[in-house]
């Protein structure tokens, strides 16, 4: 599905990735666990094609090659980003930034479709579509970011920190809502600071330390681990 060799990247003279290599197979739920500035943003974002990498790096979805394309191409072929912090267009509607999802061509014919399973997923958002979008809760705004990502049809969902800034009451809904999106066959790579809600809801996990992966497991492995205990989950 998702496999990934050889990754670095830099930001100016700081490497922040480091020869990174994982994988993510068609269905499964993997978390990326690190410390603040571990690399794991960067991570996301380079396989969203938002940064550069290194010459030798391999990104492939479903054996093609991703590598070459920008951002646009990679969303076409399937790569669908929910970033840190939201990035939904907080003067246009609901209805509106859903919509801004099905853009890619992949996404238009059976966007009717798919906007009819999103608001199955996200019940609250079918009775908000003609509000404004900045004048939502943070976990509502959550839900559309999500939603708009998933009007593009995508082969794999990458979330940063979708639970960040949210009540512990949202945190446990929005965690509910992605067990669903789950069932519905959606490929996820997830960066979470809530290591122990991402790790039950995952099939595997990787540990990322400077930029480099230093561990790798099934995610009821890595709960049950002491040192991960330790330096992941408050332990």
């Amino acid at each position: 599905m998702l496999e990934v060799k050889a990754l670095s990247a830099w930001y100016g003279m700081h490497k922040a990735l480091d020869d990174v290599s994982l994988n993510v197979q068609r269905g499964e739920v993997v978390t990326v666990l690190g410390a603040n500035g571990a690399g794991k943003s960067t991570l996301l974002k380079a396989l969203a094609g938002l940064i550069p990498v290194s010459a030798e790096a391999q990104i492939n979805l479903n054996g093609r090659s991703v590598c070459s394309l920008r951002d646009f191409e990679r969303v076409e072929a399937g790569v669908a980003l929910v970033p840190e912090g939201r990035g939904i267009f907080g003067e246009l509607t609901v209805r509106e930034n859903l919509f801004m999802g099905a853009y890619p061509k992949r996404a238009r014919v059976g966007e009717t479709e798919n906007l009819e399973r999103i608001l199955s997923l996200f019940p609250r958002l079918s009775e908000r579509l003609s509000q404004t979008a900045r004048t939502m809760s943070g976990g509502e705004q959550q839900m559309v970011a999500i939603g708009r990502a998933l009007m593009s049809s995508p082969e794999v969902l990458l979330l940063d920190e979708p639970s960040l800034g949210l009540s512990p009451l949202m945190v446990s809904e929005l965690f509910k809502t992605l067990a669903r999106v789950c069932e519905t066959g959606v490929t996820i790579l997830m960066v979470e600071q809530n290591a122990k809600r991402s790790l039950k809801l995952s099939d595997r996990g990787y540990l990322i330390e400077q930029g480099r992966i230093v561990g790798t497991g099934a995610a009821q492995d890595l709960l049950n681990d002491e040192s991960v205990k330790k330096a992941y989950l408050g332990g």
